[in-house]
């Protein structure tokens, strides 16, 4: 799966992009027809700690999966952003095999 990293506003490090790669990654073992993933990030310049944007985009055939979350790290943002994408892919997955049953 082509996992695509996208950061507005500033320069992202290539540690931050190999551990995206690797947890949006492991994504495919929860659905087998995952097209590409686009992960953008933002920081949003408020007083708050938790500033940090990470929207995270899973393109199935005929369906987007899509999960923001606002953290204090973008890290933290990945790892609760793919918890959140395995369950909708779980939950897509079974859709399909249901419409395929019936």
């Amino acid at each position: 799966m082509k996992v695509f990293t996208q950061s507005v506003n500033f320069k992202v490090d290539g540690d931050l992009v190999k551990y995206i790669e690797k947890k949006v990654g492991g994504l495919d073992k929860f659905h087998d027809r995952i097209v590409d993933a686009e992960v953008f990030l933002k920081v949003q310049k408020t007083s708050d700690k938790e500033n940090k944007i990470t929207e995270i985009k899973i393109n199935i055939p005929g369906n987007e999966l899509i999960v923001k979350k606002m953290t204090k790290t973008f890290e933290e943002g990945v790892s609760v952003g793919v918890e959140s994408l395995k369950r909708q892919l779980k939950k897509s997955k079974e859709k399909t095999r249901t419409s395929l049953v019936s």
